[in-house]
């Protein structure tokens, strides 16, 4: 497992208690930081979350699509741990799989406030505090399908490749400072992310990724790792794959 120096450092990784979420909270407390897991989810992390020191870890129930349940979780841990250095935006929904013109309006706007209006509010919150001390990393979780888009996916693939526009703009605001912004673009983890979306689809997906499996909530955090360290000094505004050769730019 890489690791880099996060001691003294204090982390706020949105659905940290499960998935890719869990993972990056594992890689980074195993580096000496202080977490802070902002889910909604917060009754049943996962056990490699349960494992770890638990003095080094704050667990808030936060819905990251209301903007001052983000406001008060920032200030929950803020009072705990101290201002936040790293900001890693996991909280995410697929939403269900249809056409675009039998897509639910009611979960299309449910996708776009959770996936793009959670990961504004969450950046919104934290940069005031990252501007005050001219440092800060955000990494922001996109998807493959910002890039490529899925079929009767139509809403989370418009989220996440908001989400990759929303990075790029933040990184170019923040470039002034010693505050990075980046996002990763997976393919397709086995995370409880696919529960919500039919096997059909789910073989679609596996099917379009020349490795022939699924990327791993573990090398999601190996690359998310170096992006939340300090080595990250120059890099903002970025899109780093992860799709197993699935991305064709």
């Amino acid at each position: 497992m890489n690791k880099y120096d996060f001691s003294n450092r204090v982390v706020a990784v949105t659905g940290g208690a499960n998935g890719i979420g869990a993972a990056v909270v594992e890689r980074l407390v195993l580096s000496g930081a202080r977490a802070a897991i902002w889910d909604m989810d917060v009754g049943a992390p996962e056990a490699k979350v349960k494992a770890l020191p638990q003095d080094q870890l704050l667990t808030c129930k936060v819905d990251v699509s209301d903007y001052d349940s983000v406001a008060a979780a920032v200030a929950d841990t803020e009072a705990k741990f101290g201002s936040i250095d790293v900001l890693v935006n996991s909280a995410g929904i697929a939403g269900p799989t249809h056409t675009l013109a039998d897509y639910p309006v009611d979960m299309w706007r449910k996708v776009q406030a959770v996936n793009l209006d959670g990961i504004f509010h969450c950046c919104k919150a934290v940069i005031p505090g990252m501007v005050a001390k001219d440092y800060g990393r955000i990494v922001n979780i996109a998807s493959i399908a910002g890039k490529e888009g899925n079929p009767n996916a139509s809403a989370y693939s418009a989220s996440k490749a908001a989400v990759i526009a929303l990075t790029k703009s933040l990184g170019k605001e923040m470039a002034g400072h010693n505050i990075a912004v980046n996002c990763v673009t997976p393919a397709t983890a086995n995370t409880r992310i696919l529960d919500q979306v039919t096997q059909e689809f789910i073989d679609y997906m596996l099917s379009k990724i020349p490795r022939g499996r699924f990327v791993t909530v573990d090398e999601i955090a190996s690359m998310i790792a170096w992006m939340c360290s300090e080595e990250n000094s120059f890099t903002t505004g970025a899109v780093f794959d992860l799709s197993g050769g699935r991305a064709t730019y």
